[in-house]
């Protein structure tokens, strides 16, 4: 049986969908579109008119929100909580503060110089959601932002969705170098390379795994960067400085039971720094972390390399 295989681009990233039965993959790739064009419409925080930026500019009111924007907010929070606040939606402001205010594809990668101050966010204990309205709370002066974590969970919806529409086989979801699958693997597990970018051919440089299921992720520093007043950023904050996380890890890859806890797990590494490699392996959590001069470790029981 022939794989099927399609790409885009959406939600300003690369989208490929594999289903392990060829006939299949329109139908996912329908399903998946649509899944991502509800992601886009419920929490961007590049659109005006999304759910999300209609939340942030309403401080300190109770605002109803739909089960989809409630489930990215309450991965976020717990993504929060796992991670000990090294992973934490409250960076928003930080974020359009440090330059990164737009989608990556339309930012300049060069530009006059910013003020950059250290202080702290605000964090994710002051956002207040309430089950029963099925309402969320935010601060004044706080900003969520979900791209930690809402990618990776369009993801793991896309393929889910995809999965069920199908009701067989096996659909394997990336959304820039975010990995979720759904159902059944094929033969010898989901062939995967793990590169630095996301955009790296098949034949590019990287190590080639295989995974049974569950999903992969990648957080790195070299890919999202730019240049104000001589001074490079990426779109990694420490909550604790909101300034771009300084780390000895330029690059961090999980594989986890979810996409998002896989992007979770990458990119509090990042911000961890020294310690990482000891937190994945008490967390069991296989992991591949590339340090500043390109020196490759490994955390807890990462797949073997496989030949291409």
């Amino acid at each position: 049986m022939a794989m099927g295989r399609a790409s885009w681009r959406a939600l300003g990233t690369s989208v490929h969908v594999l289903a392990t039965d060829g006939s299949d993959v329109d139908r996912a790739t329908a399903v998946v579109g649509a899944a991502l064009t509800e992601v886009d419409e419920t929490y961007s925080r590049f659109r005006d008119d999304s759910e999300l930026s209609r939340l942030n500019a309403r401080p300190n009111q109770a605002t109803v929100v739909s089960p989809l924007l409630m489930t990215a907010i309450t991965a976020a929070l717990r993504g929060a909580r796992c991670s000990d606040g090294a992973v934490d939606p409250t960076v928003g402001r930080a974020m359009r503060l440090i330059g990164y205010d737009g989608d990556f594809a339309d930012l300049p990668r060069d530009g006059a110089a910013i003020t950059l101050r250290v202080e702290q966010v605000a964090g994710w204990r002051t956002i207040r959601i309430d089950r029963f309205s099925h309402s969320v709370t935010i601060p004044t002066g706080v900003e969520l932002d979900l791209g930690s974590t809402g990618k990776a969970l369009a993801a793991d919806v896309a393929a889910a969705a995809a999965h069920r529409a199908l009701g067989h086989g096996g659909v394997l979801v990336s959304l820039g170098g975010d990995i979720a699958t759904a159902g059944e693997a094929p033969s010898g597990g989901w062939r995967i390379l793990v590169a630095e970018d996301s955009e790296t051919p098949p034949d590019g440089d990287g190590e080639t795994i295989c995974i049974e299921g569950g999903g992969l992720a990648t957080s790195s520093t070299t890919v999202r960067r730019w240049t104000r007043g001589g001074i490079s950023l990426h779109h990694i904050v420490d909550p604790r400085t909101c300034l771009p996380a300084q780390s000895p890890w330029r690059t961090v890859t999980v594989a986890a039971s979810s996409c998002v806890d896989a992007n979770v797990a990458a990119t509090a590494a990042i911000v961890r720094g020294d310690g990482a490699p000891a937190w994945l392996d008490g967390l069991g959590l296989p992991a591949r972390l590339v340090a500043v001069d390109g020196a490759v470790r490994y955390a807890a029981a990462w797949p073997l390399a496989v030949a291409r």
